[in-house]
């Protein structure tokens, strides 16, 4: 599909791609494995010939464009498929991915409800059964299958190229033809990977796909995580491109080795087109802005709005790996009939916590098994991910309310229910402290908060962040040193230690003359704030370009300060979408052709967007912004920034408003009495020290 491949050919040989009416489009080099790869070709027949004086020529080949969808019968006369174990389903163009089903029961007592998890991990590895083990405790058939250029799937691997979602298409519809699946359709699971595939998957609307359930997941894969503001994330964001790449190469993931070496000769055919991967890091570092043609395509946002089916997606907002960004795109899901969403501060498991997943649960159940849903599977489940996942004993599930209902009226009330739901104080709600419970939770009709309002504080004189605007000020500096604090604030990188309860963070304050900060009176009254927000800075820098990195905490009344979310912006980066920018989300085009450096010796106005969050300030705290270098605002993300030491000044006076605007949600009753300094999921806690401009607290 828009790709045309050359096997067992020659090694070093020289290839010409001839089209259709004899013109030479492309040429290529055989690699070491005999194989070449043509990506990104028109629809039509080509030719390939070898270069020079003992030249031969293939036969015409067709390449496909991905409006040509095989018939129905090429789905349901798959025989590579099993009813239970491992094996290889094919592709329209004839690749082979490798499949590993498990059923919660024997075929002939089927059929069942049944979920796909589609990733480049390791989902089809019969070693590695444990998500689908889950789904059968759920009564589900589970099928994981490998993208191509992963595991024992044949083709060549570039992340989240087109191809993948085609696949996805064609997984689908044959998954579905199986006898033993319920219904003849098949729901998607997963979280991270799997999770941003089913994104993918569902947008080119596979006529057998009931729902999806896409957890921990990414809105753009620019602007979320791997260039956030227009600065390259070094830490997890490139850590994942590089292990994808490394684990993408031949017998890159050590079970297929295993395999091909018992015998599993499709998948040691399926390693040929493995050296014509693609290094998408290079490719990434080698272009920091954002190209529309090329990135668009990696961008859930730019594309949720084809997905019609019913979609329950739930995450973080201090994502450690995704980021947390991804209710931005909430709006864009207009194609679904259904969008329920879970909003929750935590990490990036935070969206199989119990309170999630047993919602998740009903969501599979009422949407793909047509059923009364039930938490009785859950329960069991619940009990080894609980203490697997976040290392406490406390598993607690919601009670069964659908006990007793028809189906009918089951799906009646969870549709009647408000689809947004957001948790707060994470970590709070449990028996043991840091276990995945919220203390509360409050729902919505819809996202953005309908009922939100849009609230400036302004940045004043002492580090005040004031009610109004100011009729004077003098402008506050510091110099950009991104090593004056560690790059992330849990050392050692992505360990799956940081979703236990009970973590320790190494958040430290701004050194001196690093930062500035501004902080508000005491609120008079609790006030909850939802959604994304902006801060619009007036900014002077002693070089061309600066990187900018804002962070809100709240300053509570007994001297510690609570970490609350973080934004990110390359000065030169400020040029701003105007159509899809807000008063509370600025979205800068990062397009090459907008960057410009910062006028000398003058002050500009640039938007920093605040990643989206829900916060519940008690009355006596204090909002906190602060602005820095990046780093040390998030547990393992780390930034290629490009401050050396310049001198950055922030004006804040009558004809210089510099502000931050917040949505305020009135109308949520909080809970008396704030969480204990370090007991939120994903948000440390420390004694507050005030910057160098900002005066004693007050």
């Amino acid at each position: 599909m828009n790709q045309l491949a050359v096997l067992d050919a020659i090694p070093g040989a020289q290839l010409e791609l001839v089209a259709n009416e004899g013109a030479v489009t492309a040429n290529g080099t055989v690699d070491s494995q005999g194989s070449f790869l043509w990506r990104q070709l028109k629809a039509g027949a080509y030719a390939v010939r070898t270069v020079g004086t003992d030249a031969t020529a293939s036969k015409p080949a067709e390449v496909y464009g991905e409006d040509k969808v095989p018939p129905a019968s090429f789905y349901s006369g798959q025989t590579g498929l099993p009813a239970s174990g491992f094996g290889y389903i094919t592709m329209r163009d004839g690749t082979t991915l490798s499949a590993d089903v498990l059923l919660p029961g024997p075929a002939d007592k089927g059929p069942y409800p049944t979920i796909v998890e589609y990733s480049g991990y390791q989902p089809s590895d019969p070693g590695s059964t444990t998500f689908g083990k889950l789904f059968n405790a759920l009564g589900y058939a589970y099928v994981g299958v490998n993208m191509r250029g992963t595991g024992c799937s044949g083709g060549s691997y570039l992340f989240f190229e087109r191809a993948q979602s085609i696949d996805g298409y064609d997984v689908i519809e044959a998954v579905a033809s199986q006898p033993w699946v319920l219904h003849h359709k098949v729901g998607m699971g997963g979280i991270s990977y799997p999770g941003i595939s089913q994104l993918f998957v569902a947008s080119t609307t596979p006529p057998s796909l009931a729902a999806i359930t896409p957890l921990s997941v990414i809105d753009d894969s620019y602007r979320g995580n791997g260039y956030p503001g227009g600065i390259l994330n070094t830490g997890f964001a490139a850590q994942f491109v590089q292990e994808r790449f490394d684990e993408a190469k031949p017998y890159g993931q050590a079970w297929s080795k295993k395999r091909a070496d018992a015998g599993d000769k499709i998948c040691a055919d399926n390693q040929k087109l493995r050296l014509q991967n693609p290094d998408f890091l290079a490719l990434t570092k080698a272009n920091p802005y954002y190209v529309p043609a090329t990135a668009d395509i990696l961008s859930p946002a730019t594309f949720v709005g084809k997905i019609k089916v019913p979609v329950f997606i739930a995450g973080a907002w201090q994502d450690e790996q995704t980021g947390g960004r991804f209710p931005d795109m909430l709006a864009k899901f207009t194609g679904s009939p259904h969008l329920y969403a879970d909003l929750t501060n935590g990490l990036h498991t935070e969206s199989l916590s119990p309170t999630i997943f047993a919602r998740m649960v009903e969501f599979l159940d009422l949407y793909v098994a047509n059923k009364t849903p039930s938490l009785t599977g859950a329960r069991a489940v619940a009990n080894v991910l609980v203490p697997g996942l976040y290392g406490v004993k406390d598993v607690r599930l919601p009670d069964d309310r659908f006990t007793g209902m028809s189906y009918t009226d089951s799906l009646a009330k969870f549709e009647a229910e408000p689809p947004i739901r957001v948790l707060f104080e994470e970590g709070t709600g449990g028996a043991e402290p840091g276990a995945p419970y919220p203390r509360f939770a409050q729902s919505f009709a819809k996202w953005p908060i309908p009922q939100a309002v849009a609230t400036s504080w302004y940045l004043a004189d002492k580090g005040v962040l004031a009610p109004a605007q100011q009729t004077t000020g003098t402008a506050d500096s510091y110099k950009a040193d991104p090593l004056a604090l560690p790059a992330a604030f849990y050392p050692g990188g992505r360990s799956s230690n940081i979703w236990k309860a009970g973590t320790v963070y190494d958040w430290r304050p701004l050194p001196s003359g690093t930062g500035v900060g501004y902080s508000s009176e005491p609120i008079k009254q609790d006030t909850v704030i939802i959604g994304s927000g902006s801060v619009d800075l007036w900014v002077k820098s002693s070089t061309p370009d600066t990187d900018l990195e804002l962070t809100i905490s709240e300053v509570r009344p007994d001297g510690t300060e609570m970490y609350i979310q973080s934004g990110w912006l390359r000065a030169s980066h400020r040029a701003l979408d105007t159509l899809a920018s807000t008063d509370v989300l600025p979205v800068q085009t990062h397009a090459e052709s907008d960057a410009a450096p910062l006028p000398a010796g003058e002050f500009t106005p640039v938007r920093i967007e605040l990643f989206p969050f829900a916060y519940a300030f008690r009355a006596g705290s204090r909002i906190r912004i602060t602005v820095d270098a990046p780093g040390n605002s998030r547990p393992v993300w780390e930034f290629d920034t490009i401050d050396k030491g310049e001198t950055v000044t922030i004006a804040h006076d009558a004809g210089r408003p510099s502000k931050v605007v917040l949505q305020v949600v009135p109308g949520v009753t909080v809970p008396p009495g704030a969480a204990a300094c370090g007991a939120l999921k994903g948000q440390p806690c420390r004694t507050y020290v005030p910057a160098d401009n900002e005066s004693s607290p007050r």
